[in-house]
């Protein structure tokens, strides 16, 4: 299966997760293209200043890659910086926020595979 680009749906989600400014989530795939139990294979824009607010994931792991920038990463309390080409994943009952504290844009493939 191919999806285009053209096909896939973009999403603006201000203050997502009670984050700063908006995340823009385009999905790269959507339930039904695939037969697996992922929630959400998208692609995640954070403009600078912009961030996705702290949370939790139960019953379900998020996988982040940096694919472009830089972000700083809340990993249960613990900040981080996640530079191009590095990748981290949040388990169940785990929670965490990323942010764009730079000047540049940051590009970030995630996806949240269902632990059910």
């Amino acid at each position: 299966m191919i999806k285009r680009s053209h096909l896939m749906v973009n999403t603006v989600k201000p203050q997502m997760r009670g984050g700063i400014g908006q995340a823009i989530v385009t999905e790269m795939l959507s339930a039904g293209d695939y037969n697996g139990k992922a929630r959400l294979i998208a692609t995640i824009t954070l403009e600078p200043g912009c961030s996705i607010g702290e949370h939790v994931h139960d019953n379900e792991e998020e996988v982040f890659y940096i694919i472009e920038g830089t972000a700083s990463y809340n990993d249960n309390g613990k900040n981080e910086t996640l530079n191009k080409g590095d990748s981290c994943i949040c388990y169940s009952g785990q929670k965490h926020s990323i942010a764009n504290k730079a000047d540049q844009g940051t590009l970030i493939i995630a996806a949240i595979i269902l632990t059910l």
